[in-house]
């Protein structure tokens, strides 16, 4: 039996994976905006990028997409749209309040814990 190394990944799957990861860290209950998850994934001023990535993602990921949100914790998908209210809906389910199309991040954004060594 032979080990063989897994085909090294290009720079943009090696992104896209790492956002994956933190993101899928954001327990229920908890917020992140999209500066915040790329900064926390190392991806510099990316947040439109993650933006974009995320608008991506297919149909039935079981990444929480929902709790990734604009700048001061506004929700930049439009009301009355599937995804826009969908995510409303999620919110809602893990106990976030929603008010004026806003979460208040102050009570509801996650802060990771830093570990220092």
């Amino acid at each position: 039996m032979t080990d063989t190394p897994a085909p090294p990944e290009n720079p943009a799957q090696v992104r896209r994976t790492t956002l994956y990861l933190t993101l899928a860290q954001v327990p229920e209950g908890k917020v992140v905006t999209y500066g915040q998850l790329a900064d926390m994934a190392g991806l510099g001023r990316a947040a439109r990028w993650v933006g974009r990535t995320l608008s991506q993602l297919p149909n039935d990921t079981k990444l929480p997409w929902h709790r990734v949100l604009a700048a001061g914790g506004r929700i930049s998908l439009p009301a009355g749209s599937a995804s826009g209210d969908e995510q409303r809906a999620r919110l809602r389910m893990e106990g976030i309040s929603v008010l004026n199309n806003r979460v208040d991040i102050q009570r509801h954004g996650w802060r990771p814990v830093e570990h220092s060594g």
